[in-house]
């Protein structure tokens, strides 16, 4: 039987209109979960990106969650998070993964940056002291005069260490710290005695821990030991930038943030042979069941779904109080350090 050719016609023409029309009620959903992006390439400064810390930041990039997302990310890693964050001021990068606090520095010098999404809901950095040049160790009073490794001047793990000095009494002008990076550099520091004391965070941590080059003296890899040292939820790594990115970028920065939560949400799953098949080989140094001890001690600290802690900004800021004069509690304006909004968003699409 022939068809006649305007029902052929009419047919297509119904078809393509059912199709425009199924199209049109999938658009809204689709913009919801896509963002128009307003660039697709995004660099991105890191301090010490081996690291638990970091940990979030490798796991997007090694799935691909940041490419599923339309981006295209470069990821430039620095000895330690003050460099990162130089970069970014100095225009080298367009986002900085790195301590929330340094949100609060940069606001107390007139500078604006704002965190977009919460990777660390502790810090997870771990003072110890030297076996070999502090046995007698007692106090925190017994680390004046000493040399003490951190990742790098200015840094989170700095910070945390002024807070154990100021707490007995040293001023930090009493020691003298030294910046050792967070990979092999600061095992050695330790170990050859360059140092007496270390400010840092994991895995070199538990290896100094486990292999009895350190006493463990400050902890922060659980929420207990952060509130110990704090006084309330320290909101540690996260993604920041210029209050500018995100208000001009902001279909880009739900891209970046969707990608960290995804990578959240997998990590909450993750098994052990899960996250040794996702790590680059290097990261492991040599001993895959220590890394996995190491993991085990910080995973508390790892944010369960980017958003910031609605006392955290108030801790960052009394906690920096403490030791620049520069951060004056009330001259903060806290709510333009943060923006849970993109996180709020990726944590209903990935159930984070």
């Amino acid at each position: 039987m022939t068809v006649p050719r305007t029902s052929l016609m009419n047919r297509r023409g119904f078809h393509a209109a059912a199709s425009l029309a199924a199209a049109a009620l999938a658009a809204p959903a689709l913009l919801r979960t896509q963002p128009v992006l307003e660039r697709t390439r995004v660099s991105i400064a890191v301090g010490g990106k081996g690291s638990f810390y970091f940990l979030p930041l490798t796991i997007a990039e090694q799935l691909g969650y940041f490419r599923a997302e339309g981006l295209e990310v470069e990821i430039s890693d620095f000895a330690g998070g003050s460099r990162a964050l130089q970069a970014v001021v100095g225009g080298l990068a367009d986002v900085c993964c790195g301590a929330f606090e340094h949100t609060v520095s940069l606001q107390s010098k007139g500078r604006f940056f704002r965190s977009f999404v919460l990777m660390g809901r502790a810090p997870q950095i771990v003072v110890g002291v030297s076996h070999r040049t502090m046995g007698a160790y007692r106090t925190a009073a017994d680390l004046r005069g000493r040399r003490i490794g951190v990742t790098s001047l200015g840094s989170s793990t700095n910070m945390q260490a002024n807070l154990l000095l100021l707490g007995a009494g040293v001023k930090p002008s009493e020691v003298s710290f030294v910046g050792v990076g967070s990979s092999m550099t600061a095992l050695t520091a330790l170990r050859s005695g360059q140092i007496d004391a270390i400010s840092n965070v994991d895995p070199i941590m538990t290896v100094l821990e486990q292999k009895g080059d350190i006493r463990v003296i400050c902890d922060t890899r659980t929420l207990k030991g952060a509130q110990e040292v704090f006084g309330g939820p320290m909101p540690a790594a996260c993604l920041y930038a210029p209050e500018g990115f995100a208000d001009k970028n902001p279909g880009t920065a739900q891209a970046l943030a969707s990608a960290v939560v995804h990578a959240l949400k997998w990590i909450q799953t993750a098994g052990p042979s899960d996250i040794l098949r996702t790590v680059p080989e290097r990261y492991l140094l040599g001993d895959r069941a220590l890394y996995l001890s190491a993991f085990g001690k910080v995973r508390e600290a790892i944010s369960p779904d980017g958003m910031v802690p609605e006392q955290g900004p108030v801790t960052a800021v009394r906690a920096l109080a403490n030791f620049d004069p520069a951060v004056r509690v009330g001259k903060i304006d806290q709510a333009r350090l943060f923006t849970n909004e993109f996180a709020r968003r990726a944590k209903g699409r990935f159930q984070a």
